[in-house]
């Protein structure tokens, strides 16, 4: 039933006990982790001392992988919706019968975007969500894609596209060299670090104030990560661009820009000279709520740091001008020459990276073939794509608006939209009534796979190998691990790679041939596309299609590697420091980085206009738990409760106006609707914000999640209409959003 694979064997500590090493897949930081196994049994898990790259950090998810992995309430075996409308288990040959009759029919019918695709946050934590997905897609021939990247990260896509030609080309702060850092919009101590993977985070911002470095922090809450700053703005949320633009017209103004070593590789640094002007501290001061002497400041002690990293995250993000604030960052970096150098913002190299593009004589850099941003566009609000993608706040009318292109099938992998994304109960009518047929790759039956006429669980990560395709991509030091799966794959289980594989046969018209078929397709184009002859297939090592696929990205990758020297390296192999890399990242059609792109240029009086709008009394922001990754974490025992718990923080001087008392439950109302929670009174969020987490919501009928339905809380993105979009990204506003609090009853 499943792909022969390697089991990692570990070592055996008697009685039947023995460890095993495995990368945690909970979140970013990638740590590494010692289980102790008993039978088939985890029972412990600790951080592996020895692991290049996290040393023994752990934190309270990797410590809970054994609750996770034997969670009772993950699916075992395929569901199949019946002839009475009821989900019942079924053997996989049934349930995947039953999707090769119904995709492949739909789109000879109505045509491939008759089917949409959702992309959820744990397929970048998973071998298979990695190296499937674009093959479901390509078989599929949809346009219709939607992913957790316009709830999150679009933004940053959409700016490294622009300014570097290449989507993917997302510069890191360098954390154990940098001087100076400033974070924006992000709460690492927390979140353990989001496009930048960072083992013990935590630990690696102390190490810099103890060598005498600076750490300021912009947030509208006193986060665990404010508390540790020598700076801390407490910045009018949405706001980012233009405290960011200010710091850069700073910078202009008093002749302190100096690029160093980039100099001769910047297109159009006068004309963002004279796009910035009108920023000016003073001008930008009552819209942020800083005064202008400490946005100059801020400028300031950038330009004067020896080395100095600006980074932003998912605060910045995910507010009107989300796109624009991620520009600014890199902006910052490059104006004070902090990019691509040593202790600034550097691009991580990973081992299955494509190999570096010689330059031309003469130039810096080749030029390529550049971003582009609205290909094509939504068929009901026209919303443009970015990066292949469509915004998912407009999954719901694609799925409910009549007329030709309508999607009539959805395949969900590993996605919850129907808490992530806004206006929930729009999109839990439109999968309930609007959809001729959906399909679920997910381990739990929740608010969105409960929908599903079939749903595919893949099987605990005990039992899946694990490489990070995604993370490497964005770590702070290049490194490469693999581990294979400590635990065999339980019988009347099928491995998730075989699950997707299985997925694009079926899909394609290919249903009953082997998986392999798919693994072997994809080994012989990516040897055909690096010009290397198909009988190197042959020459690939691994006992699965998955691992051979990464024995041929090693291979083919910058530093030559195979699988075999990963597998002789249980705890990982240090690949060393990042390295400055330009000009070989880039990738636009000037061969430069293009300073000031035309989105950007064009979107700039749009961010002119803000400096008018006269603030809301009372906004929302989210806020992240240590103990949470999103929905997909509330059902584990072992994190609910303390501090993971589903409040509205709210300044004690804004709830004496509103005569609330610490936990009174409270109504809390904005453009799409109503939610009601319990009142958190705290300083740590400034007057005139509140603060409620994502991902809860957990208390619709029909779902299998017994721990989270227990303590539900409230879904916060249902006050959202899914209407108010940064127009560049498609990335859904989730923060600075208007308000009104009262108490119920």
């Amino acid at each position: 039933m499943s792909h022969a694979s390697r089991t990692g064997t570990g070592t055996e500590t008697g009685a039947g006990t023995r460890t095993a090493p495995r990368i945690c897949p909970l979140c970013e930081a990638t740590c590494g982790l010692t289980l102790t196994i008993e039978g088939t049994t985890v029972t412990g898990a600790r951080g592996d001392r020895d692991d290049i790259f996290s040393r023994g950090f752990i934190c309270p998810k990797g410590a809970s992988f054994g609750g996770l992995d034997a969670d009772p309430d993950r699916l075992r075996v395929p569901l199949v919706r019946g002839e009475d409308g009821e989900l019942r288990e079924a053997a996989w040959s049934e349930a995947f019968d039953r999707i090769a009759a119904r995709i492949p029919a739909l789109t000879e019918a109505h045509g491939p975007q008759a089917v949409g695709v959702v992309l959820g946050n744990p397929n970048v934590h998973t071998m298979a969500g990695a190296l499937y997905p674009p093959l479901l897609l390509a078989a599929l021939r949809t346009r219709n894609v939607f992913t957790a990247s316009t709830l999150d990260q679009m933004p940053k896509h959409v700016s490294s596209g622009l300014l570097f030609g290449d989507a993917h080309a997302i510069p890191v702060p360098d954390l154990d060299r940098t001087d100076h850092l400033l974070l924006i919009g992000a709460n690492p101590l927390e979140s353990n670090g989001s496009l930048c993977t960072a083992p013990d985070f935590p630990g690696r911002l102390k190490a810099l104030r103890r060598r005498g470095g600076t750490l300021t922090v912009i947030d509208p809450r006193r986060t665990r990560t404010a508390r540790l700053a020598d700076r801390h703005v407490a910045i009018r949320p949405g706001a980012d661009a233009l405290l960011l633009a200010a710091m850069a017209q700073v910078l202009f103004a008093e002749k302190l820009v100096d690029p160093g070593a980039l100099t001769g590789q910047l297109e159009g640094l006068d004309e963002l000279g004279t796009a910035l002007a009108d920023f000016t501290p003073d001008a930008v001061a009552a819209a942020c709520d800083v005064d202008a002497a400490t946005i100059t400041a801020l400028a300031r002690e950038l330009a004067a740091a020896p080395t100095a990293a600006v980074y932003g995250r998912i605060g910045s993000c995910t507010v009107e001008h989300g796109t624009l604030a991620s520009w600014l960052v890199d902006v910052l970096n490059i104006l004070t020459g902090n990019l691509d150098r040593p202790g600034g913002a550097l691009f991580p190299l990973s081992a299955t990276a494509r190999a570096p593009r010689p330059a031309a004589p003469g130039q810096g850099s080749t030029p390529g073939k550049g971003f582009a941003l609205g290909r094509w566009a939504s068929r009901v609000s026209g919303h443009p794509e970015a990066k292949g993608e469509l915004p998912i706040a407009a999954l719901a009318e694609e799925i409910e608006t009549p007329g030709e292109g309508r999607i009539r099938a959805l395949i969900v992998l590993a996605a919850n939209p129907v808490l992530s994304a806004p206006d929930g109960d729009r999109l839990d009518a439109a999968l309930a009534g609007h959809l001729d047929f959906m399909v679920s790759v997910d381990p739990y039956l929740n608010e969105t796979s409960r929908h599903a006429d079939v749903v595919l669980p893949p099987p605990p990560p005990s039992q899946s190998a694990h490489f990070d395709f995604a993370f490497n991509s964005f770590a702070v030091h290049n490194q490469v691990r693999y581990t294979p799966a400590p635990v065999p794959l339980e019988e009347g289980r099928m491995d998730e790679s075989e699950i997707h594989a299985r997925l694009v046969l079926a899909v394609s018209g290919m249903h009953g041939a082997p998986p392999s078929a798919v693994d072997d397709l994809a080994i012989s184009t990516t040897l055909g596309k690096a010009g290397a002859p198909p009988e190197a297939a042959a020459g690939l090592t691994g006992g699965s299609g998955p691992e051979r696929r990464l024995d041929l990205m090693l291979r083919l990758g910058p530093y030559g590697l195979t699988l075999e020297e990963l597998l002789a390296h249980p705890h990982g192999i240090d690949l060393g420091p990042l390295k400055p890399r330009l000009p070989e990242v880039l990738r636009t059609r000037s061969g430069r980085i293009e300073l000031l792109p035309a989105p950007v240029a064009a979107d700039l009086p749009r961010l002119r206009r803000a400096l008018e709008g006269r603030p809301a009394p009372l906004v929302l922001v989210g806020r992240r738990h240590l103990r949470s990754n999103n929905s997909w974490m509330h059902n584990v025992a072992s994190l609910g409760g303390g501090s993971n718990a589903c409040t509205l923080q709210i300044h004690p001087d804004d709830a004496a106006r509103l005569g609330l008392k610490d936990g009174t439950t409270v109504r809390i109302e904005s453009a799409g609707g109503g939610i009601e929670a319990p009142a958190e009174i705290t300083d740590t969020v400034r007057s005139g914000v509140v603060s409620l987490p994502h991902g809860w919501g957990h208390s619709r009928p029909g779902t299998r999640m017994s721990v989270a339905a227990a303590t539900p809380g409230a879904n916060v993105n249902q006050l959202l209409d899914g209407t108010l979009l940064d127009p560049l990204s498609g990335t859904a506003v989730l923060n600075a959003i208007p308000v009104t609090v009262t108490p119920c009853g």
